[in-house]
């Protein structure tokens, strides 16, 4: 066999065109507000004239003998050079003005900033904890890379943690509650009453820290065509040596390993509108596919809005992303997560009332607006790499693979970005993210069995592929997949199911040059 059975290009013509394939009713999926505006960025409209050429440049390649115009530039202008070191994710857009650069630069120092516990001579620096991951975020991100999980049961965690909550059996509370549960298909769930949102493996001296990180493996193997096996391996997660007593019976925990950062900017700046034409969550034009958009609650803007980032699409900024880190990973309050004692629990009495590193120069806070906007300017122009090798034979084979299998209905190749009025970096940008930004069932071998949002159990959201030739050489491993189970892109592409079983199956079936070819493809990218 050498070409497997050609998908229809429904969805992609129809994205092409900036025609939604299912009537998405956003103003009932967000209890009254439009999720598809943009309040997070300063837009300029786009004329009838520029919506035909975007239509034309993301329409799907017209055949596979040679590159797209463009190809080699994933980021449009802000592309940086692809680097064969480990500082490969860690440079700025390549377009950014040179009075801009010393905002990059100090949010950088802020990003690697080791933080102390409170008090401390260094008030710049102390307010951590009292409970955390990690005393940086660089700690978690390692070079601006992929985390990794522990090894075995008795490795420390690596940039892992594993999130907690309960079922909502009553009203949801809270100041935002009635826009809450106007949200469609939202599922109420609340933090674990002793051990909150997430589970911190650290703590300052004197307070215990909540739990250790244990992972089992039990390997199986996959039987490819031509007689190829793959070892797969499946992953047990304990929560041991538990300081503050047992966990509610009804806990959901789902492990996370910290993703690359490179190009967030560029997907914050997507037109929401043209994220949602790709939804389709009744697979009305029957491929299959059923991608739906998560609809969460802002802090930063106080209205329901189009989630983007985390693993389950759970964050709607860059900003808000990063300050819901500084509070549950590192224990550090910010403006949007104002909390001294972080993730702490009014269970945890002696977590609440030790010393925090609030300044009144910040604000009264630990990171203040004008730090936490420096840390959201730097995550947003990590440059993504240059392609290589986009004219090769095999890697252009693999392309071929990647859309005859069904890949490209999720893993969506282009968009164009906004016209920004401040953000010369990431506006109007033809850009190669390889997402849509969707949530998508994954099937039970996935599945974490906790929903976020409208985000189910199974349903996780597509992860961008820019960049993932390029995870052994930044991050030392590759290691992939929200959990890091897949040790190879071979690995993880067997471990899809639900609305990708297909996908999986086609490769599975190849012929083994053909399986190469769509490796080759992945790593050029």
């Amino acid at each position: 066999m050498r070409t497997p059975p050609t998908r229809s290009r429904t969805r992609a013509r129809a994205l092409a065109g900036g025609l939604a394939l299912a009537a998405v009713p956003v103003l009932a999926l967000s209890g009254g507000f439009d999720v598809a505006d943009d309040p997070h960025l300063a837009v300029v409209p786009r004329t009838a004239a520029e919506a035909a050429r975007i239509a034309a440049v993301v329409a799907p390649p017209a055949g596979f003998t040679a590159p797209e115009k463009f190809e080699a530039l994933p980021a449009g202008a802000a592309t940086v050079r692809a680097r064969a070191t480990r500082d490969a994710f860690s440079q700025p857009s390549a377009n950014m003005g040179f009075d801009r650069e010393l905002d990059f630069k100090v949010g950088n120092g802020l990003f690697r900033k080791i933080w102390v516990s409170a008090p401390s001579s260094t008030r710049a620096s102390d307010g951590l904890g009292p409970i955390y991951n990690a005393r940086s975020c660089q700690r978690c991100h390692l070079k601006d890379g992929r985390g990794h999980p522990p090894e075995g049961p008795e490795d420390g965690a690596v940039s892992m943690f594993l999130r907690i909550s309960i079922p909502d059996t009553g009203a949801h509370s809270g100041s935002h509650a009635s826009a809450v549960a106007a949200i469609e298909g939202y599922i109420a769930t609340l933090p674990d009453p002793t051990y909150g949102s997430q589970l911190q493996d650290f703590a300052l001296p004197g307070l215990p820290p909540e739990y250790r990180l244990s992972v089992s493996y039990e390997e199986f193997e996959v039987e490819l065509a031509g007689g190829e096996t793959v070892a797969l391996r499946r992953p047990a997660y304990e929560a041991a040596d538990l300081g503050y007593g047992p966990l509610h019976p009804d806990a959901m925990l789902s492990p996370r390993v910290a993703p690359q950062m490179i190009g967030l900017g560029l997907l914050e700046a997507i037109p929401a509108a043209d994220i949602l034409a790709g939804a389709d969550p009744d697979d009305r034009d029957g491929d299959g596919i059923s991608g739906r958009a998560n609809i969460v609650w802002s802090e930063e803007f106080a209205r329901p809005m189009l989630g983007r980032f985390g693993l389950k699409a759970g964050m709607p900024t860059v900003r808000e992303q990063a300050a819901a880190a500084f509070s549950g990973d590192l224990g550090i309050s910010s403006p949007l997560f104002p909390d001294p004692w972080g993730d702490c629990t009014r269970r945890q009495s002696g977590c609440r009332a030790a010393p925090d590193g609030a300044d009144a120069a910040d604000g009264g806070f630990e990171i203040g607006a004008e730090g936490l906007d420096l840390v959201t300017f730097y995550s947003r122009n990590l440059g993504v790499p240059a392609r290589r090798g986009i004219g090769d034979k095999q890697v252009l084979r693999g392309k071929e693979m990647f859309h005859a299998t069904g890949c490209a209905a999720c893993h969506r190749p282009k968009f164009v970005t906004h016209r920004l009025e401040d953000r010369p970096e990431q506006s109007f940008q033809l850009i190669w993210p390889y997402t849509d930004l969707l949530l998508h069932d994954m099937g039970e071998g996935l599945a974490d069995h906790r929903p976020e949002a409208r985000a189910t159990g199974t349903e996780w959201r597509t992860p961008p592929l820019w960049g993932i030739g390029l995870t052994e050489t930044v991050s030392g491993h590759s290691y992939f997949l929200h959990d890091g189970r897949a040790r190879s892109l071979a690995e993880a592409i067997l471990w899809h199911g639900g609305e990708a079983q297909a996908a999986r199956d086609a490769f599975a079936a190849m012929e083994k040059a053909d399986r190469d070819a769509l490796i080759r493809f992945l790593e050029s990218l």
